[in-house]
Parts: C-alpha cells; sequence; structure tokens
C-alpha cells in the first residue's frame, strides 16, 4: 500500500528535519504537521510541511504513517491516544523517533494487543544538535546517520506498509540499523545517554567552581567546547529518557563513576598508564 500522506507530530528539530528531508528526497505525498499553532506557522513557512493541524484527530486524519517526534513521555501518551481515535483501523503504521524503547514495546502491546507488532515500528534516529526547535531543522540532519529500528516482533517480516516507510528513510540518506528493544536501550544508554550526563555534570560543576567567570571560555579550548556542548541539550526530553530508561543509565553511570575512581587513586600510579593504553585503543580495534 503506497503512502500518500504522512503525519508528524511534533513538528520541531527532528520532526521538522524529517518533513524537510522527505521532500528534498522527492516524497510527493502530503505531509501533515501537528504542534502548537505558532510552531506549525514556522514550518509550513518552511516547508517542512503542507499544512499544520493543531488538534490531533485531525492531523492523523487520512495518514497512512503517523510519526511520533515529540519526548518519550510525550510519545506513550499519544500512541494511546492515536491508538483509541483509530480504533481497529490496521492499515496506519505509527512509528517514533524516541530514545527509548522498552517502555514504548510495553505500551503499544498494552494498547493494541496483537495488533502491535504491524501497526508500530519503534525507531530512533542517531541525530540531533545541542538546540531544538523547529527553526534548526536541516533537510540534511539524517544523512549518512544512523536509524535505529527496534521491532516489537523481531522474527516477524515487516509489512509492507514498514518497508515502504524504511525506504522512505533510505531515500533520505539514512542507515537503517536493527536491534533487539533490551539491546537497543542498553547501547543507547552507554552511547547516548551516559555522555549527556556526563555533559550535564561536568557543565554543571563548572559553573558552579567558577561562575561566569569569561576566562573559563578563553582557555578552555575545543577540547571543553567539544565535552559540554551537549551540555545545552533540554531538561524536557532529557527527564523523559531518564525516567524509561533509568536501570540501564545507572549502571552506565556507576561503572563510570568506578573508572573515575580508579583513575584518581593511580594519578601517580602505574593503572594511569594502563588506562591510558586502554583508552587511546577505543575505535581502533573495529578499524
Amino acid at each position: 500500500m503506497p503512502i500518500h500522506q504522512i503525519t508528524i507530530v511534533g513538528t520541531g528539530l527532528i520532526g521538522g528535519s524529517l518533513g524537510l528531508a522527505l521532500r528534498k528526497a522527492g516524497f510527493t505525498g502530503a505531509i501533515v504537521g501537528c504542534d502548537k499553532r505558532a510552531v506549525l506557522e514556522i514550518a509550513e513557512a518552511r516547508k517542512a510541511i503542507d499544512r499544520g493541524e493543531a488538534d490531533l484527530e485531525r492531523a492523523i486524519a487520512g495518514s497512512d504513517v503517523i510519526v511520533l517526534a515529540t519526548p518519550v513521555g510525550c510519545i506513550l501518551s499519544q500512541l494511546e491516544a492515536i491508538a483509541r481515535l483509530l480504533g481497529h483501523d490496521n492499515g496506519t503504521l505509527i512509528t517514533d523517533t524516541g530514545s527509548t524503547k522498552e517502555t514504548l514495546v510495553e505500551r503499544a502491546r498494552l494498547v493494541l494487543g496483537d495488533r502491535a507488532a504491524s501497526s508500530v515500528l519503534p525507531g530512533h534516529p542517531m541525530a540531533g544538535k545541542e538546540v531544538g526547535g523547529i527553526e534548526h531543522a536541516d533537510a540534511n540532519l539524517f544523512r549518512d546517520a544512523v536509524w535505529l529500528i527496534t521491532p516489537i516482533e523481531p522474527e516477524q517480516p515487516p509489512t509492507m506498509q514498514q518497508q515502504e516507510y524504511m525506504e522512505l528513510l533510505q531515500s533520505i540518506g539514512a542507515r537503517i540499523v536493527t536491534l533487539d528493544v533490551a539491546h537497543h536501550d542498553r547501547l543507547c544508554a552507554w552511547l547516548s545517554h551516559l555522555p549527556q550526563m556526563m555533559a550535564t555534570a561536568l557543565a554543571s560543576a563548572l559553573r558552579d567552581e567558577f561562575g561566569d567567570d569569561e576566562v573559563v571560555s578563553q582557555i578552555g579550548g575545543r577540547a571543553l567546547r567539544e565535552m559540554t556542548r551537549i551540555a545545552h541539550s533540554p531538561y524536557s526530553m532529557w527527564r523523559d529518557i531518564a525516567m524509561t530508561n533509568t536501570q540501564n543509565i545507572e549502571e552506565a553511570m556507576l561503572y563510570f563513576e568506578q573508572q573515575m575512581a580508579h583513575l584518581r587513586e593511580n594519578l601517580r600510579g602505574p593503572a594511569l598508564r594502563e588506562i591510558f593504553d586502554s583508552a587511546n585503543k577505543f575505535g581502533k580495534d573495529r578499524g
């Protein structure tokens, strides 16, 4: 069944970039946005969407694919609302761009039952910026970026609708990688969520220690800027991620804390070189 209309719920950085990317890639169907009216006006002006609807029911009417591009907590509640609005309609595919997946899959199974695997395709683009909003949307945001897919029932082949949607993602330059749901959340805790918490803690500690001293930014250098860049990410998004992937993030943070303690205890010890040697090999083993 060809995709003629896509509704993007949440037309900020990710949702707006998806709309721009789809249009740039030649998608000829309708793109409907659902957000606050002020955001929709900008999205329409930037041609990220064809039209905007602040009302969810009107926004999803007639759509073949609904993309939930809001914070994780909103995605969970929107999934329930959409399931009620669609009723037993099996023709609409619901997907998302959230950073955690186990809670979403649990909610999908709860509200959709046996239809969950065919009706919902959890997705997660590994792309973004430290700033959000439709103003920063970019048609090239997903080019050469990995787009993680975590099927609810991995052993089942994708439906025609799911396959066509993944082909659309490939058309915008994304690289599809399929992962088990639990593996996704553990990997993201280490590769995305832990780095965010590290950057946030470091930036907060620097502010506590030095306040607004301009000398810090003057002499901090590129390494400090790179390490603290994502500290500007919004709390509203990371609150939901922390709440839906708590155990995995806690485990990653605990291990990192142990590594930091080991470093502290060996600033003048032989283990310092061993840790540096190990760190220097990171990434090199994979070419």
